[in-house]
């Protein structure tokens, strides 16, 4: 049998498995691709710029680079080089506020990916269930047990199961790897906020 086949037998159950497999996948891929534009630039070299821009008393120019360098990371300096002058406490209010934005932005989706790995699997035993009840019917009306009643009830249990760990294991991994991925990103926000309030204190 191909795989067509194999899958109308899986019945309705199976098509509403496609179809979260679909919307998670376009959700993976785009969130790869985003977080890959994100740590374009390292956290550490964006820091070197604004420091040897700052030590040339060039603020305005640290801050037209952070703008175009355009990453989360750059965005938090940007919002404190802004305020060049205030009190250290309007810097790190500002540069806080702005990280809570940027965590927005990088969470934004992921929470779809992670319901469907939760939930794919028990979607597929729910039409395991299906399935079995199928086949109980079959026999009930054919009178017997043979195999040739029962068949289509057990592989369309088998197949929504197999589709649902299909559909689930990818789902899990790529949300535990972006939850990874944000944190990193989190991690790189606040110490350049630390270190842009520390460059500031020196040359203020």
């Amino acid at each position: 049998m191909s795989i067509w086949q194999l899958l109308a037998i899986g019945g309705a159950t199976v098509y509403v498995l496609i179809l979260l497999s679909v919307l998670s996948l376009s959700i993976i891929v785009e969130r790869i691709v985003f977080y890959f534009h994100c740590a374009k630039v390292p956290r550490e070299q964006l820091m070197g710029i604004v420091n040897s821009e700052l030590r040339k008393g060039n603020a305005p120019k640290a801050l037209e680079v952070c703008k175009r360098i355009d990453i989360p990371s750059s965005r938090v300096v940007a919002e404190g080089l802004a305020r060049k002058g205030t009190s250290v406490e309007e810097l790190e209010n500002a540069m806080d506020r702005q990280i809570t934005v940027e965590i927005s932005r990088l969470e934004r989706r992921i929470s779809i990916v992670g319901t469907i790995g939760s939930t794919a699997v028990y979607i597929g035993l729910f039409g395991t269930v299906l399935g079995i009840i199928k086949a109980f019917q079959d026999i009930s009306e054919k009178g017997t047990g043979g195999m040739s009643v029962v068949i289509n009830g057990i592989a369309e249990a088998l197949i929504c199961t197999a589709v649902g760990l299909c559909v689930a294991v990818p789902a899990v991994v790529a949300y535990n790897y972006f939850i990874k991925r944000i944190e990193d990103l989190e991690r790189d926000m606040e110490v350049a906020a630390s270190e842009t309030v520390d460059l500031l204190r020196v040359r203020a």
